[in-house]
């Protein structure tokens, strides 16, 4: 029983620190809190547009893509300042890269967006 209990009073200290990692990743960075706005805004566009199913679906996934990826370049970004605080070459093109996967998933995440709601209207 001790065993089983331990596990579930691991499980809970690792929810707590992904949502103490979120809390952080919103409180801090700016463009998560952007990404979010953007969620909610297509969100209600779903509901007003009555999107089928298929298509909440595919606007769920492009938006929790776009927020796991805004996640981990915040946290590269957070390991390079820690191993490498001065300024270094490589370390601001590994920031530079994580962010490019941001603005690669928010991008596609966009077009596929506009093509939803193209079809909305002219599908």
């Amino acid at each position: 029983m001790n065993n089983l209990t331990n596990y579930f009073t691991g499980r809970w200290k690792a929810f707590g620190y992904a949502f103490r990692g979120a809390w952080d990743l919103l409180r801090n960075q700016a463009p998560s809190r952007i990404h979010l706005v953007a969620f909610f805004g297509m969100m209600g566009l779903c509901w007003f547009l009555d999107f089928a199913l298929w298509k909440w679906i595919i606007v769920f996934l492009c938006s929790a893509m776009v927020l796991a990826a805004e996640a981990l370049n915040t946290a590269v970004e957070y390991v390079v300042d820690l191993v490498h605080p001065e300024y270094h070459e490589l370390a601001g093109k590994a920031k530079d890269v994580a962010a490019a996967a941001v603005l690669f998933t928010a991008c596609f995440s966009a077009i596929i967006a506009a093509l939803l709601v193209w079809d909305s209207f002219f599908g």
